[in-house]
């Protein structure tokens, strides 16, 4: 049996930690929100403004999900798995690379024209090196979800597994990451579509000073 042990969420422009809420902003822009969340977090990063939207809402919910508990040294970097879902892929990115090759093409835009460049980004940050998947879908599906990251932890060499759904299309944004182990955590509750999907759905509470 394996365990959802960690989980946040980021909707509404609101940083979001086991249902409450530790940051939100009203900035007029989605670009604006991105920035100050990531300034909210006190986080010495550069590469950070370099990346695309995806790649920032996935940097960004990989911090709030392993902040002040992280992965390593607990586990060997080739230990942890990630396994991540959408629906629009990397369009958000291949509409904006698209519109600049009416004048320059911009290679700092094509690099992120594919959606598993967010794992690449969560990977150097974390320093995991485990294997990775990412899975275009209509909407998150808890069950394929949790029937793909069992699949994962049944490996004797994988330990945890970061899951989840990083969605961004224009302003649209729905982000949703858990940890997964094979031992339960303090609030750790089992692994099965029935409570991701519960979680995923959950209404966010108070602000978390």
């Amino acid at each position: 049996m394996n365990f959802i042990n960690r989980y946040c969420h980021i909707q509404n422009r609101s940083l979001i930690r086991e249902g409450n809420i530790i940051f939100t902003s009203a900035s007029g822009k989605l670009d604006d929100f991105l920035e100050e969340a990531f300034k909210s977090l006190s986080l010495s990063y550069p590469k950070f403004y370099k990346m695309d939207r995806l790649s920032k809402f996935g940097f960004l919910a990989s911090e709030i999900l392993l902040k002040d508990m992280p992965l390593l040294p607990n586990y060997a970097p080739d230990q942890v798995a990630l396994v991540f879902s959408n629906a629009a892929s990397s369009l958000d990115t291949d509409f904006r690379f698209a519109d600049s090759i009416k004048t320059i093409p911009s290679p700092a835009l094509f690099v992120y024209t594919l959606p598993n460049i967010v794992i690449g980004e969560i990977c150097i940050r974390q320093g995991i090196t485990g294997e990775n998947a990412f899975f275009v879908f209509p909407e998150f599906d808890s069950q394929q979800m949790v029937d793909y990251v069992n699949l994962v932890m049944a490996s004797e060499k994988n330990s945890a597994c970061i899951g989840g759904w990083i969605e961004v299309m224009g302003d649209h944004h729905d982000v949703f990451l858990y940890l997964t182990e094979k031992e339960r955590g303090a609030t750790g509750v089992e692994h099965t579509a029935e409570q991701l999907h519960k979680i995923y759905k959950q209404n966010y509470g108070t602000i978390d000073g």
